[in-house]
Order: C-alpha cells, then structure tokens, then sequence
C-alpha cells in the first residue's frame, strides 16, 4: 500500500504530460490505497475511465486506468486496471489503422508493442519511445500517429518489469532494445534508429548506446547515471514511491542501491559519438545533479537542458514536450520550416512560463 499524498504529488507530472482534464478532482474523492474499495486509488481512477468508456472516448478512459494501475501492480485492483488501460486503447486504435500490435518473445519474456509505419517497402529510420519506471506504453502510444510526419517508423513500449513487459528488469536489459532493433531489421532501417527514452528507460538507451551502433541518437529527460546507483546515502533519501517501485521491478528489498553493475562509467559516456540530448532537473528529489554534471563533462555532443523544477519538470511539460521533438529533428539532421516553426513555438512557451512568474 503506498503513501496517498505521495501518489498524489507524484501523478502531477503525469496527468500533464496526458492532458488529463479535471484530474484533481478525481484526486479529490482518493482518501486511501486500499485495493479497489471506494474513495481508494484504484477505485476512483477506473470510476473516471468507466464515465469515459460509456461515452465511447476510449483514450481518455485509458489514460485514466492506467493511472488507476499507477506506480505498478501490487494486487488484483491494479491488474484489472491495467487490463481496462490496455483494453480501452486496443478500442480506442481500431479507428486508428497506422498503429498496430507487436508481441516480442524473448528468452526472458514477453515484450510487447504499439507501433506505426513498419514496412519493408521502403524501410524508414525507427524511432523507439518508452517511458519511465512508472508508465505504461498506452500512455504514450498516441504519438504514434505522428511518426509518419517525421519519415520514421516507430515502435513504442515499456521497461522490463512494467505494465506488460515480462522481462526482469536487471543490469542487461538494455539489451532487449537491441532485440528489438534485430526483431524488425527486416521492416524498418534499424541502422537509423533514435531513442526517446525517458527517467529511468533513458538509462537503459544510453547503456545500450554504448554497444549498439545502430543508434544513432538519444533524447531523455532526468535519467540516473552513475552516482544514483552508487551513492547509497542519496539512494536513501529519494522518494518512498521511486524506491518502491524499483525494489518491484528489481525483486529485490535494495532495488538497484549500491549496485556498481547499473552505473554507466566516465569512459563509456565519453565513447559515445552520438547527439545525446538531457533534460536535467534542478531540483530534482530522484536523480542526483553528480549524474547531469558526469554528463556535461563527458558527452560529446550534448544538447543540454536545465530547468528549476523537480523530477521530470512538471511544471515545463509543454516545454519539455517541444524541445524533444526539436532535439530528435535536430540529431537526424533535419533543417527548415519544422525545426523553425518549432524554435519559435518552444521560445513562445518559454515567455510565457517567465510573464506568468512575473504576474
């Protein structure tokens, strides 16, 4: 059972990140985390997305379930949450044709995907998204629809050990991304491939960055690097929500406390000869500010962001959400109306965060 303030704050950057309207006041009817009785976590959020199922607006009512099953599945409430998330966005793409199903069986487990524009005929550059150690694919599947703008297929999943991914979530796991590459080499340029992978899937993207030279980019946002794995002192301190879910992912009391096998090293950062572009939060109560500094000075070709905001900005979401896409047009190369259209929208969100502090 986890902390219901704890969630609460946590889910702030999520619901943004989602465009979930009239969020807080589902938060407000949430008093306790006790499996699927009313006024608890689970209970409250699939209440939302049953309205939304009824109303046939089958995105929003996934997006809601999956923040039912939020930070992981710790019992039957949260499960069926995830099935509904799932269920609502399988209904929600039948209307939507570019995005289809991709199972992954692996010796360790099932991986598996939404993805767009796969096809032999002719193969385009691939881009793979993931998010953190807490969100499932559904949420960011949606952006499927957009690769196709971009001249990319593009295939979205999740972290081992999250949602329906059932990989163990270890020091390899980095390598189901190459996996994935090797899996649909045969519809997609894989020799192109760009990584928007954000918080903790970031970390797995720049591991297998190391080894993989198909990648020929990587954007993500608060990724731990060394010192979070290492600095048991911090590890102590970051909120009981990230430990939590890392111990679950990992099976193990500790996580990933103290384990030099995660930590990315000096020397492998500095052979990376790719565009690494870092959203780095100031004030960020999970990874420490060691790990964006061995970035700075070891990355050679980094396009850094820094805001003065907590992990994973949520208060520079549409910022954030720009300067991302800017950043992917930027490491594949692309120059012109879109890359300027897009400097000039990212500067206008930048103004008006600075008038609305100055109000």
């Amino acid at each position: 059972m986890n902390d219901v303030a704890e969630l609460k704050s946590y889910i702030e950057v999520h619901a943004k990140g989602q465009g979930l309207d009239g969020y807080r006041e589902v938060l407000a009817r949430i008093g306790s985390d006790d499996g699927a009785e009313p006024g608890s976590w689970a209970a409250e959020w699939c209440r939302e997305g049953e309205r939304l199922e009824k109303l046939g607006r089958f995105l929003e009512a996934s997006r809601h379930y999956a923040m039912a099953r939020f930070p992981y599945v710790d019992g039957d409430a949260r499960h069926d949450a995830l099935e509904r998330c799932v269920t609502a966005f399988d209904r929600w793409r039948a209307d939507v044709p570019a995005i289809e199903r991709l199972d992954v069986k692996l010796e360790e487990g099932l991986v598996r995907c939404w993805t767009s524009g796969l096809s032999s005929a002719p193969a385009k550059p691939l881009l793979i998204m993931m998010g953190g150690n807490m969100t499932v694919k559904e949420q960011w599947a949606p952006m499927l629809v957009h690769a196709e703008r971009l001249g990319m297929a593009a295939i979205v999943t999740e972290m081992p050990s999250v949602g329906e991914n059932t990989v163990p979530y270890e020091p390899s796991s980095h390598r189901v991304v190459s996996r994935l590459l090797d899996e649909v080499a045969d519809r997609a340029d894989v020799s192109r491939t760009h990584l928007t992978m954000l918080s903790f899937s970031g970390h797995l993207a720049l591991r297998c960055a190391v080894d993989d030279d198909r990648i020929k980019g990587v954007i993500t946002v608060g990724a731990p690097i060394r010192s979070f794995f290492l600095d048991r002192d911090w590890y102590g301190r970051i909120p009981g929500i990230t430990a939590a879910t890392l111990a679950h992912m990992t099976g193990k009391e500790e996580g990933v406390a103290g384990d030099a096998a995660w930590a990315l090293t000096p020397a492998e950062l500095e052979g990376l000869t790719i565009p690494v572009a870092y959203a780095a939060s100031l004030r960020d109560e999970v990874i420490p500010y060691e790990d964006v500094r061995l970035v700075k000075e070891r990355v050679r070709r980094l396009d850094l962001v820094e805001y003065d905001d907590v992990h994973a900005s949520p208060g520079h979401t549409q910022e954030n959400q720009l300067w991302t896409t800017r950043a992917l047009l930027r490491a594949r190369g692309v120059r012109g109306p879109a890359t300027a259209t897009l400097a000039v929208m990212l500067a206008v969100a930048r103004l008006r965060r600075r008038l609305r502090r100055a109000a």
